[in-house]
């Protein structure tokens, strides 16, 4: 994108010059949150602006093995991290008469890679990396309307009549970034962008994810083992799997995912922009509702059981949306590739923090985009890679339905 003459910021740049570059942050999810607290680390200036008044503690669990465990030891927080996870050391991959048809196992991975893996109920890691951040440093119900980037730097308004000024911006607000819109309308005027980023993001699965509130081992048996079960079903007759996994907190993170069809995708296109939260929710709930669930014991669990032991406003449903973008960034503004999840966020945070801590002092445009073309090459091979998991996870599923 060529420099805007034309656009004037309120700050005086002598003062500005030594100092290091203002990093403006668009999105309080983990990916947003994790740069925010490594440029806190780092003593790097930032603002991290949320368009969400409150966030809800929504979604269900995730796994972290060694590849992240260096981020929460640096960062000081790897004991925390270790107080709320729980060890897991393998995947049960079942059928629907709940039984074990093979496992994936993690046996050893600590004396290869130098550390275990953890499975942690994502609210309970949002609050970990949220407490990191000093509270004056997040902005919350601050919708992006625009925003003007040139040699001077970068500015942002939002729709309550704000503004924020920076050096750098960095799109963290998921799949239908605004920062990207933005960005990719003002690069679609000077012909400058790629065919294929102008096309409507595609979607292949839908889920609900939540998570029980605390349970017993009578009530579920596989909480009484010291080590978390992670437990996933393929159906047999039909486009689902479902997941269950046990956590520190004696609670039961679940998902079910519905991998689309022609038919099922129109079928979901209205939830294409719908928030994360229970009214989207619930019709699905009651699909899936009767799919077995592995317990441990003799207990003959269903999804409906964990939906009723789950608090229903917690619940939500999620589009999966997959797609590589090709353009990242340009001129001041960088959005990262989106559909790729939030551990690639956490990933992406890491590399992206990492680069901007290398800029000198005041960088200038052509600075900071060589930093941005730095990160992509870095991180786009992981994103591809991640990206084709994902269809080889829908394609095994397709498999076992026929």
């Amino acid at each position: 994108m060529e420099i805007n003459p034309a656009v004037t910021f309120k700050h005086d740049r002598s003062i500005m010059y030594a100092k290091r570059p203002k990093v403006l942050i668009v999105g309080a999810g983990l990916g947003g949150l994790t740069l925010g607290m490594l440029l806190h680390k780092a003593n790097i200036p930032f603002e991290i602006y949320e368009r969400a008044a409150v966030v809800k503690p929504l979604g269900s669990a995730m796994f972290f093995n060694s590849t992240t465990a260096p981020l929460f030891k640096q960062c000081g927080i790897y004991d925390e991290f270790l107080s709320i996870g729980k060890y897991l050391s393998k995947i049960d991959m079942c059928t629907e008469d709940r039984k074990v048809a093979f496992e994936l196992s993690f046996a050893g991975h600590e004396e290869v890679f130098g550390a275990k893996g953890y499975i942690v109920a994502r609210p309970q890691l949002y609050d970990l990396i949220l407490r990191q951040i000093p509270t004056e440093r997040i902005h919350m119900n601050k919708k992006v309307l625009t925003m003007e980037q040139g040699g001077n730097g970068v500015l942002v308004r939002f729709s309550d009549g704000t503004e924020a000024e920076g050096d750098i911006l960095v799109g963290a607000d998921g799949a239908y970034s605004a920062v990207r819109q933005n960005l990719y309308a003002k690069l679609k005027k000077e012909s400058k962008l790629s065919a294929t980023d102008v096309l409507p993001l595609p979607f292949s699965t839908v889920c609900i994810v939540g998570q029980t509130r605390p349970l017993t081992p009578e009530q579920f048996p596989d909480l009484g083992r010291e080590e978390s079960v992670f437990s996933r079903v393929m159906g047999a007759d039909k486009m689902y799997s479902w997941d269950t996994f046990t956590t520190a907190q004696n609670t039961v993170c679940w998902d079910a995912v519905l991998y689309l069809d022609e038919n099922t995708s129109k079928d979901n296109d209205t939830f294409r922009n719908s928030e994360w939260g229970p009214e989207a929710a619930m019709a699905m709930c009651k699909e899936v509702k009767d799919f077995p669930v592995v317990s441990g014991g003799d207990k003959k669990l269903t999804l409906g059981d964990l939906f009723e032991w789950s608090d229903k406003d917690l619940i939500s449903k999620v589009m999966l949306e997959e797609k590589v973008f090709k353009t990242w960034y340009s001129c001041r503004t960088m959005s990262p590739s989106g559909g790729a999840g939030a551990s690639n966020a956490m990933h992406d945070a890491i590399a992206l923090a990492n680069r901007i801590n290398g800029l000198p002092f005041h960088p200038t445009a052509d600075e900071i985009e060589t930093v941005f073309k730095e990160y992509q090459n870095e991180r786009v091979g992981w994103v591809n890679a991640a990206f084709e998991n994902s269809k080889m996870m829908r394609n095994m599923v397709g498999q076992v339905r026929i």
